[in-house]
């Protein structure tokens, strides 16, 4: 199938072509449009030209297009999936949630609006907050959730006003192409556009002065570069970045109930998701017991083709994470890690057996940053406190989660965890209404709920003297 770029309302080759890798073969398996600095300049004008009239349209004009395009995203759900579990890897039924999840957040916000906020209103004075459009938002997406990372921003941006290019990764451009495939019959020309490079256009992107917004989720290193590459023209931006998420056992959680669940927080999309748990705390006389527990979970893995429904773990989604995840191995090996399983690749593609480690000292690499896969750490710890002090000890600050037999207990002691979201015996949950982002260096400004709206829009303060 061939892939187009949409630029100004058109489907257009690019510039140039370039290979889409498999990870499950790391073989490529199609070939995705790459643009051009002319391209992308040619993408930020039209939705420059754009914009103004899509405001125009106001929340009741622009709701149906988000509904079409929801709808649209729904009557393609499976050929989306389908190319996302190819570019991405990972279980077809995983892919089908990922879309699903991300035509969902475009519904939800085709409902929303934010409305103006009387701050005072007296016989001498009148004082209002309103918001409007910041004008063109540029849409960063990673490898390892491109659908629902768009949709996040998309919804959001496009609601309030704002014209949206959006840039994949390179190496899962596919399934963002076809959302512009489906979105060329929809909106008008300018208003969502989708870009692909080979990593060489986004400081062109978000150095223009024509871009008001950059909203990047990826690395922090990257993040910073964004931050850097923005600064010049002080731009707004939202920055979703790394994580090191920490999983805290209390002395009152049951063993199996709670290895079922920090195995699905750790190991979902193969590690690969920032939100993932990184490093697991435990009480001594749980310790071991837990740890045997989530390697006999990890040991049972299914790793395969993702098209194969008994697939239950897909590969890492390329060869640098696949190579840096071989060296936390390594890392951890050196450092006097026990494997009590997995942790050698296999098959093919870029295939890592899901591995337990423990015995780490809390030096050790593979606690202090972040894995981006499938090795997860588990700790002893003896005093809660210090436990908590480990778990705040990292620059990052992304999530966690906290695990007890006794939810208010559970309560207390994630009201003391430095992050942007802490969960109490569950794990993402996200929900579209509520917002999230990161503390420390996992972040700046928010997604989702109404706040991720008004991250996307500008404050204007009406101030009126009425006598």
């Amino acid at each position: 199938m061939t892939h187009r770029l949409l630029i100004d309302g058109t489907l257009v080759d690019g510039a140039q072509a370039m290979d889409v890798i498999d990870p499950t073969t790391a073989a490529p398996f199609a070939q995705a449009p790459r643009a051009d600095r002319a391209q992308a300049e040619q993408a930020i004008a039209a939705a420059k030209c754009a914009q103004a009239a899509w405001a125009a349209l106001g929340y009741d004009g622009r709701r149906p297009y988000l509904e079409r395009f929801a709808q649209a995203i729904t009557d393609n759900l499976d050929r989306i999936a389908e190319t996302l579990t190819r570019e991405r890897g990972g279980p077809i039924a995983d892919c089908r949630f990922e879309v699903g999840r991300a035509r969902d957040a475009i519904a939800h916000f085709a409902t929303q609006r934010l409305e103006d906020r009387v701050i005072r209103h007296t016989d001498a004075e009148l004082i209002v907050e309103q918001r409007y459009a910041q004008g063109v938002v540029v849409a960063i997406m990673p490898w390892n959730r491109p659908m629902t990372l768009l949709a996040f921003k998309l919804g959001p941006a496009l609601i309030t006003g704002n014209t949206v290019i959006a840039k994949p990764a390179p190496s899962t451009p596919l399934s963002t192409l076809i959302l512009g495939e489906l979105a060329a019959d929809i909106f008008p020309a300018g208003v969502f556009q989708t870009l692909v490079d080979a990593n060489d256009l986004g400081p062109v992107l978000t150095g223009h002065p024509d871009v008001a917004h950059v909203s990047f989720t990826g690395s922090t290193p990257t993040g910073r570069k964004v931050l850097a590459s923005a600064a010049d023209t002080l731009k707004r931006f939202t920055l979703e970045l790394g994580g090191n998420d920490a999983a805290i056992v209390l002395d009152d959680a049951d063993v199996e109930w709670t290895a079922d669940r920090i195995y699905a927080a750790a190991f979902i999309n193969a590690g690969q998701v920032c939100y993932a748990t990184k490093r697991v705390y435990a009480p001594r006389a749980l310790a071991g017991p837990l740890a045997y527990a989530l390697a006999a979970r990890a040991a049972s893995a299914v790793l395969g083709d993702g098209m194969d429904p008994a697939t239950t773990m897909g590969p890492l989604q390329n060869r640098m994470q696949f190579d840096k995840v071989l060296e936390f191995i390594a890392s951890a090996r050196a450092e006097g890690g026990t494997f009590l399983t997995g942790g050698d690749p296999t098959g093919a593609g870029y295939f890592i057996r899901p591995a337990i480690v423990t015995d780490l000292p809390g030096t050790a690499r593979l606690v202090q940053e972040e894995q981006f896969g499938p090795v997860l750490p588990v700790q002893v710890y003896d005093d809660l406190d210090h436990a908590i002090a480990e778990a705040n000890a990292s620059p990052y600050g992304l999530g966690g989660t906290i695990w007890t037999g006794n939810v208010q207990r559970g309560i207390a002691v994630a009201s003391r965890i430095d992050t942007g979201t802490i969960w109490v015996n569950q794990h993402m949950a996200l929900p579209l209404d509520v917002p999230f982002g990161g503390a420390k260096q996992s972040g700046i400004g928010l997604q989702n709920g109404a706040e991720g709206m008004e991250d996307m829009t500008q404050l204007r303060i009406l101030n009126a003297r009425l006598r």
